[in-house]
């Protein structure tokens, strides 16, 4: 357990630049204190002892603001940053160096007894505000961005946004696990933007073609002009010389 809790200040340190010392993530961190409190009441959990379990992931929540059930299964380095409103059900599942934003429901769509909510895989970044609904798996290397709403599974390496999620990017650079985790997440792609551009450039082009056939039909309909002219005069010449 010591070893854990030092991990957890660690993660700490990693992913967060406002960290300053260990007094200020044990006193100040809402998220540590929540894995603290998931931690006794999963290992209560795991010994049968559901009731108390529950008993002690109700105070985390009352006094972080952040909802774990106790059945859930968290891996290594795991980091809420701030954290309030964030809930993680019973069967959810969350693998090693993933974090979380405030906000972010890791929720299930099913009333039997059965695997009902997300996996999300090694090294995933989820923005504030996200939901993930159902037992989906979120591959590793995955960013969904804030405010997304996850029906779908998510294939590794990509980033999904908006609602229903769409993956926007996929098969990007794979990274080492315990290298540095990315938390650049505000820096994800429009689609609408990509498509709303997409349309103006197929629109200038087809003005293009528009001025280019009018500046041909204009050439023709002076030429035609002419012949016409040409032809009234030579009928003239013939008319008069007949006369």
């Amino acid at each position: 357990m010591w070893d854990t809790l030092k991990e957890d200040i660690q993660v700490v340190f990693d992913r967060d630049p406002a960290a300053r010392n260990v007094w200020e993530i044990i006193l100040t961190y809402p998220g540590f204190h929540a894995l603290f409190f998931y931690r006794v009441a999963h290992s209560l959990w795991g010994k049968g002892l559901k009731g108390l379990g529950r008993f002690v992931s109700h105070v985390g929540r009352f006094l972080t603001g952040i909802e774990i059930h106790p059945g859930a299964k968290i891996g290594q380095r795991f980091f809420i940053d701030h954290g309030m409103g964030v809930v993680i059900g019973e069967t959810a599942e969350i693998a090693n160096d993933v974090t979380i934003y405030q906000g972010v429901t890791l929720g299930g769509t099913s009333l039997r007894k059965e695997k009902r909510h997300p996996t999300v895989e090694d090294c995933v970044v989820i923005g504030a505000g996200a939901t993930i609904l159902g037992p989906v798996t979120i591959g590793r290397n995955s960013k969904i961005g804030s405010g997304s709403v996850v029906v779908n599974p998510v294939p590794p390496n990509s980033t999904v946004v908006g609602i229903p999620g769409r993956v926007v990017e996929g098969e990007g650079v794979h990274r080492d696990p315990q290298a540095h985790i990315e938390l650049d997440h505000h820096r994800l792609p429009d689609p609408v933007a990509k498509a709303i551009g997409s349309l103006a450039e197929y629109m200038q082009k087809l003005e293009k073609r528009v001025d280019e056939v009018s500046a041909r039909q204009g050439g023709l309909e002076e030429r035609q002009a002419e012949g016409n002219e040409v032809l009234r005069k030579v009928k003239e010449l013939l008319k008069n010389s007949g006369s």
